[in-house]
């Protein structure tokens, strides 16, 4: 009998290696390409605006830092924790089907008649029309809260509105770098418009490595301000609880922060991304009373309520801005946490309720005044039910 020839197991071993190699290059090359070779983490600060960073009384050892020690604030919960939780939660995190959706399109051909209107385009992008202006808050249209645009938290709702039907614009704010509130891809067509960029200080950088040009750039310090051009109204950068990064490498190397838009007539806090921060008290002392209050409510977890609010707190930092009507933000598009999707606002209307606060529950593309918004609505639940 022929005897059979068996493959040396070394060949065996050297061409499975060859195949693994082969396929961990393809995916790093197709993640690279997803991120548009890196180009989405942005840019680190340099040269002038650098030294400006390290003149900020907040920026220590090459990273900024809350006024308060967020580190020693977290509950319970550690990472281990978080991950038993992950797996072995029962909590709905995106609904079942998609959200209702209203076309704003028709409010927006006219002014409002109270000089205040705000849209809620989903997560923390907004559209505030105030004393003639119309501002976008943290705009955000792609896919994926990503670097990449193959991978990463993917929307469940998907923006009520397409970017092409936006009106026509006067300013862009921004709260911090993160991906769900800066994004790339929207930054780019909105700077295809020359439209002005007010932003935390060094959170520029990564805009101007985006093409965005360094005149359409307005990087603000805490308590700083700036005006619109030929329009009557002020943009000011208050204090926020949060962190920011894009990057393995950039914990911290930009500043977060909350923002107030001041008009003749009008005033709206935005909080962006933030725990409870000690100066929120200073800023309604400075800049209120106001007349929207929009705050984080999702994407909330004991063990992270340092740096984000989430209905309990928001009610409570609402109180200390001073009350008016409160709107949440930050919640009903992406999957970013632990807790039911609709969690967030069950919590929040039952507070509310119980302390007869002035509510807003706009559904997406809903354009509301708030001076004469309707009683709350809790219109998620239908989604629920079906």
């Amino acid at each position: 009998m022929k005897p059979v020839r068996r493959r040396a197991p070394s060949l065996l071993i050297r061409r499975l290696f060859v195949l693994v190699v082969f396929l961990a290059t393809l995916l790093l090359v197709l993640l690279a390409a997803s991120t548009e070779w890196l180009t989405s983490f942005g840019a680190p600060p340099e040269g002038p605006r650098l030294e400006r960073m390290q003149r900020n009384p907040r920026f220590f050892d090459g990273a900024f830092t809350n006024t308060r020690d967020v580190s020693t604030m977290s509950g319970d919960g550690g990472g281990w924790a978080l991950l038993r939780e992950y797996l072995s939660g029962d909590a709905q995190r995106s609904p079942g089907r998609p959200l209702p959706v209203v076309d704003p399109s028709g409010a927006w051909s006219t002014p409002p008649e109270s000089g205040l209107r705000v849209t809620w385009l989903g997560h923390s992008t907004t559209l505030i029309e105030i004393d003639g202006a119309r501002i976008l808050t943290d705009p955000m249209f792609s896919l994926r809260a990503s670097p990449s645009t193959l991978v990463g938290p993917a929307r469940f709702q998907p923006p009520p509105v397409a970017f092409s039907a936006l009106p026509e614009l006067h300013a862009v704010i921004i709260s911090h770098d993160h991906y769900d509130h800066l994004d790339m891809a929207t930054v780019r067509a909105l700077s295809a418009k020359g439209l002005p960029f007010y932003v935390p200080l060094g959170v520029g950088a990564h805009l101007e490595a985006w093409g965005v040009p360094a005149e359409q750039v307005v990087e603000l310090e805490w308590w700083q301000s700036a005006a619109l051009s030929e329009l009557p109204i002020r943009l000011h950068a208050t204090p926020a609880q949060h962190f920011s990064g894009r990057a393995l490498h950039d914990d911290n190397v930009t500043l977060w922060s909350s923002w107030v838009l001041e008009g003749p007539t009008h005033r709206v806090f935005f909080s962006g991304d933030t725990g409870r921060a000690p100066e929120f008290p200073e800023v309604r002392e400075r800049l209120g009373p106001f007349d929207l209050v929009m705050l984080e409510v999702g994407a909330f977890h004991r063990a992270w309520g340092a740096i984000h609010l989430g209905p309990e707190q928001a009610v409570d930092v609402h109180a200390e801005l001073g009350g008016g009507p409160l709107m949440p933000i930050h919640w009903g598009t992406f999957n970013l946490a632990l807790h039911s999707w609709d969690e967030p606002l069950e919590v929040l209307l039952r507070i509310a309720e119980e302390r007869e606060l002035p509510l807003l529950t706009p559904r997406p593309g809903e354009a509301l005044e708030p001076s004469r918004a309707p009683t709350a609505e809790a219109w998620w639940r239908d989604v629920t039910a079906r």
